[in-house]
């Protein structure tokens, strides 16, 4: 697997906790940051080279300062980060903030499970697919 970052945005210390429980039971060795709003997962993204930009992106709906959907709707609107996938990971699973996010430029909506289990079983599909074939798709552009 790709050793780029997996970013986190969630103002739940315990979903944040489980998520890197899960990862490290399943043994993702990407490094996990995690930001507690959206103000400041902006703020970092700004300040990092683009060679550093995440694998992948991992963004609640609901979150203090600016919310998931402001971000994602900012994140969107400049090229240098289209390459980033970002992944709403809510426990909404309202279809108008699926469809919006969606609208916005998410490349996946996912509803938090309800289950350590649970979780981990969409945390290893979400690795599988985004830290392995797409980073394997973006290599093979740079060859």
């Amino acid at each position: 697997m790709n050793e780029r970052q997996i970013l986190m945005a969630d103002d739940d210390a315990d979903d944040r906790f489980l998520v890197q429980a899960a990862l490290e039971d399943i043994q993702i060795k990407n490094p996990l940051v995690f930001f507690e709003d959206g103000e400041n997962l902006l703020e970092y993204l700004l300040e990092i080279e683009p060679d550093q930009y995440p694998a992948l992106l991992l963004l609640d709906l609901n979150m203090p300062k600016r919310d998931g959907r402001e971000v994602l709707k900012l994140l969107r609107t400049k090229k240098v980060w289209d390459d980033i996938p970002i992944i709403i990971f809510s426990t909404s699973n309202a279809p108008d903030d699926i469809y919006s996010a969606y609208e916005f430029g998410a490349n996946s909506y996912l509803v938090k499970p309800s289950s350590f289990e649970g979780l981990k079983s969409m945390l290893r599909a979400i690795c599988k697919f985004w830290l392995a074939v797409h980073c394997q798709d973006e290599s093979s552009k740079n060859a």
